[in-house]
């Protein structure tokens, strides 16, 4: 079989899945509009709408680029010239959806968890001219459907890890005291560009942002912030409240170490703890108490295992070690996961936390991401991404797992 002929059966079963779960939740189509959904789907990214009916052909709607995308993409591709002709042009595709001849109203699956209330109440309103359209929430087929990578997304995400160990290798060779977070990480963003890192990491989550990664030492790492994770970071200002700051980077503090890379959409999650001198001996002992955290997750990560319950053992490992109140965060500003999904990005399914029961299954990705703050002294810990199989875990990132420690 050749390469184009793999990622035709790539793409078109990505679509079948979906429609399997749409009809399962008796949905009529899939309106998908967020460009990362609109890519795994079809291939390419251009602004446009995505109908996917339950039965049936799909069709990416482009306004701008028509002509790229039917370059890239692997669905029927055809231009949207207005949205006031929205109704219209799907009428004229998909009569048995959208026809004035329907005696009932098609429920029409959205991704409501990403979608303006403005643009969900224009769609709505372009959509029941013959007669009222359902729009219902169809994020979750979205996300679920996305949970299992193919050995294509696993390739991409392998070609990331591959990528962040050769510029952390390179990059440590400039990493000094007296050096600032924002330099140091701008020659570790350098590696990783030059290596092929597309620039940007793409989260889903509403008013959540990241960037390359994190570089914070001491105390500027334990600064609470907005980011829902375990380490936010310094960041440069208020317009930019996370990640690396000018702080500079001094001896005997930990300096954490939290990057990814993007490969083809595909991101990597990985996090080391380096030090110029040696960790306090408080932060020594919590960086082994977070090593023992996820040596136990590679055993918990198994087909059928609930992420729910290994977030419960993480929590009582940290517990039992009494650093239950420095566990992912500190008090109140302590971020409620163990680890989550990625793929296209950072904060996919399935997430290691209270209230995801759903069994895992092979073909899961998971970074997992112990850490530990300490208020005025910095966090430590390890983050891993590991590809869920029917036999043992198998760990995706490449850097070596040991405490870096320099002189």
């Amino acid at each position: 079989m050749t390469e184009t002929s793999d990622l035709q059966e790539e793409w078109a079963g990505r679509v079948q899945r979906v429609q399997q779960l749409m009809r399962h939740r008796e949905l009529d189509a899939l309106l998908v509009t967020q460009n990362v959904a609109i890519y795994y789907f079809s291939g390419s990214m251009q602004t446009g709408y995505l109908l996917i009916p339950a039965d049936g052909e799909p069709t990416l709607y482009v306004r701008r680029s028509l002509a790229r995308a039917q370059q890239e993409s692997w669905l029927r591709t055809a231009g949207l010239p207005s949205f006031r002709l929205l109704h219209q042009t799907f009428a004229a595709d998909y009569p048995a959806l959208f026809g004035t001849g329907k005696d009932n109203s098609p429920r029409i699956g959205i991704d409501a968890d990403v979608l303006s209330a403005q643009l969900h109440q224009r769609l709505g309103a372009a959509l029941s001219q013959a007669l009222p359209v359902q729009l219902v929430d169809g994020s979750a087929l979205i996300r679920t459907c996305r949970m299992r990578k193919s050995a294509y997304e696993i390739s991409r995400i392998e070609a990331a890890a591959q990528v962040v160990d050769e510029a952390l290798n390179e990059a440590l060779h400039t990493l000094r005291e007296g050096i600032t977070e924002l330099e140091w990480m701008a020659r570790l963003e350098f590696e990783l560009r030059v290596r092929g890192h597309m620039g940007v990491m793409r989260m889903r989550g509403y008013n959540q942002e990241i960037m390359t990664g994190m570089v914070s030492s001491g105390a500027a790492a334990a600064e609470p912030s907005s980011f829902d994770g375990p380490a936010g970071g310094r960041g440069l200002g208020p317009a930019a409240p996370q990640s690396v700051s000018r702080k500079l980077i001094m001896r005997n503090e930990p300096i954490l170490i939290d990057v990814g890379c993007c490969i083809d959409g595909y991101v990597i999650d990985q996090t080391r703890t380096a030090v110029i001198g040696e960790l306090p001996e408080a932060l020594a002992a919590a960086y082994a108490v977070s090593e023992r955290i996820i040596r136990q997750a590679e055993q918990d990560l198994r087909p059928g295992a609930t992420p729910s319950a290994i977030y419960a053992s993480a929590l009582a490992h940290a517990a039992e070690a009494g650093l239950a109140n420095h566990f992912m965060g500190y008090g109140v500003d302590q971020a409620k996961f163990l680890g989550h999904g990625i793929g296209l990005e950072v904060d996919e399914w399935p997430v290691l936390a209270r209230g995801f029961d759903d069994p895992l299954e092979a073909g899961m990705v998971v970074a997992v991401e112990p850490k530990f703050t300490f208020p005025d002294q910095g966090v430590v810990g390890i983050e891993n991404t590991y590809l869920i199989t029917d036999g043992a875990v198998r760990a995706l990132t490449r850097s070596p797992e040991k405490l870096i420690v320099l002189p």
